[in-house]
C-alpha cells in the first residue's frame, strides 16, 4: 500500500512510518518541514496523489479554546484533498475517553475532529489511545515546584508510544473500521501514584501531594481515561519502560 503519513516526523508518526516501511508498504512522512501543511493547505493535494491511505497524526499547537478551529481547518483540508485524490481510507489518532471530558477544550476539539471524519466522504478509522509514557514527565511539570508535585487521583492507563504507533500502523493497513479501536497500556494507576513511581525511578526526592484540583487531568471523571472492555491491551508496562 501507498500510505501518506501527515505528521509523519513526530513522536508517533516517525515510528508509524518506520513500521509500515519495514513491513513492505510505501509510507511517506509529511509535515511542514517537508512542505506539507494541513493548516494552510500547502502541498496537501500533491502528498495525497496516488495514496491508498492517509494517516493524520498532526496536533493542535495549543490545548486551549483555539484548538477546535485548528482541527476543523486541518480536517476539512485533508478530507477534501483525500476525496479528490480517491484515497480509500483515512485514519486519525484520538484519545481514550475523549468524549467523557467535556470540561477540557482540547478534548472537545478532538471530539470535533472525530465527528468531522465520521461525517466526511472517505472511509475511516479512529484509533483512540491512552496517555503516552513519554509525556508523564511533562504532566508532572505542570503542577510542580522545587519541593512538591501536585497531582489528582484521576485513574489513567498509560502506554508506550511504540505500542501506540504499532496500533496505528496495524489499523492503517486493514480495512476501514468505520468506527473506533481503543488501545491502552496493561496497568491502571491513580495519577498521583504514577507520579510517585516516576519520581522514585528518577531519584527525584520531591513529594507528590494528592490534589484533585491540580492540572489538566483534574477535569476528567474518575474512570473516564481508563480503557473500555473492548480495548486492545499493549504489552509494555510502565516500570519496564522506565527501566530501559
Amino acid at each position: 500500500m501507498k500510505i501518506a503519513v501527515i505528521g509523519g516526523t513526530g513522536l508517533i508518526g516517525s515510528q508509524v512510518v518506520r513500521l509500515l516501511n519495514g513491513s513492505g508498504h510505501e509510507a511517506t512522512p509529511h509535515s511542514p518541514s517537508t512542505g506539507v501543511d494541513l493548516l494552510t493547505g500547502q502541498g496537501v493535494p500533491e502528498a495525497l496523489t496516488g495514496a491508498d491511505v492517509v494517516v493524520n497524526l498532526t496536533n493542535s499547537p495549543t490545548f486551549d479554546e483555539a484548538s477546535p478551529a485548528y482541527f476543523r481547518t486541518t480536517m476539512d483540508t485533508m478530507l477534501t484533498a483525500a476525496a479528490q485524490a480517491g484515497v480509500g481510507h483515512a485514519v486519525i489518532l484520538s484519545i481514550v475517553g475523549v468524549d467523557q471530558v467535556p470540561d477540557l477544550a482540547y478534548y472537545r476539539a478532538k471530539v470535533l475532529q472525530e465527528d468531522i471524519l465520521k461525517a466526511g466522504p472517505v472511509p475511516y478509522s479512529i484509533v483512540r489511545a491512552t496517555q503516552f509514557f513519554e509525556f508523564v514527565d511533562a504532566v508532572l511539570s505542570w503542577t510542580a515546584d522545587e519541593n512538591t508535585v501536585r497531582l489528582p487521583a484521576t485513574r489513567v492507563q498509560p502506554m508506550a508510544s511504540a505500542d501506540v504507533a504499532r496500533a496505528v500502523a496495524d489499523v492503517s493497513v486493514g480495512a476501514p473500521l468505520r468506527g473506533i479501536r481503543n488501545v491502552a497500556g496493561p496497568e491502571v494507576f491513580p495519577l498521583d501514584e504514577l507520579g510517585r513511581i516516576t519520581l522514585a525511578a528518577r531519584g527525584d526526592r520531591r513529594t507528590v501531594v494528592t490534589d484533585d484540583s491540580a492540572g489538566m487531568f483534574a477535569a476528567a471523571p474518575r474512570d473516564a481515561l481508563v480503557a473500555p472492555a473492548d480495548a486492545v491491551i499493549a504489552g509494555t508496562s510502565y516500570r519496564e519502560w522506565l527501566a530501559r
